[in-house]
């Protein structure tokens, strides 16, 4: 089992490894894997202060059919959202003004935004930012820079069976089932 297999199973997002082809030395081949993506429309936010960014995450989502809008900071992102109510964000850590964990913070305490999935990005190579996101509500974490394939990889993680992006299940912490008398 390797490492992303198993951080997977520790985050609980066990995806079908037997139907996923190998090559003969064990190297998953993507290519061979038929891409799976959201609806046509989908919703899509993008919040980054890079232009570079904002501009090839516009790009490589339209072409596949999603409707992309863009902020370069989280005050104005917020306000996108109530506008617009997208379906799934992509949520740069570093920004000027409020950053990416407080726009999360932000977004896990309306009501109105809280079940919209968060894939949070970030160009530092510390592993703590990627624990912290995902202890304070982030759905997925993505490293700059990215890949096209990197990006539908973590959008179709993220989709039901009728190909709409969704927050995964929470699981049970392990130390509150023992604790709660299930273990």
């Amino acid at each position: 089992m390797g490492i992303l297999d198993q951080i997977r199973t520790l985050l609980g997002r066990n995806d079908s490894a037997a139907a996923t082809p190998k090559t003969t030395d064990g190297i998953v081949e993507r290519r061979k894997k038929p891409r799976v993506d959201a609806r046509e429309g989908t919703r899509v936010l993008i919040i980054d202060d890079s232009k570079t960014i904002l501009v090839a995450l516009r790009k490589f989502l339209r072409s596949a059919g999603y409707e992309t809008y863009e902020a370069l900071d989280a005050e104005t992102g917020l306000a996108l959202m109530r506008e617009h109510r997208p379906e799934l964000i992509f949520l740069d850590i570093v920004l000027p003004g409020m950053n990416g964990f407080a726009a999360l913070r932000a977004i896990r305490r309306d009501p109105m935004l809280r079940d919209i999935p968060v894939i949070m990005m970030s160009g530092n190579e510390q592993a703590m930012e990627q624990f912290f996101g995902t202890r304070i509500g982030a759905d997925d974490f993505m490293k700059k820079p990215f890949s096209r394939y990197e990006i539908f990889f973590r959008i179709e993680r993220l989709l039901d069976e009728q190909l709409v992006p969704r927050r995964p299940a929470l699981q049970p912490h392990p130390r509150t089932a023992e604790f709660d008398g299930a273990a």
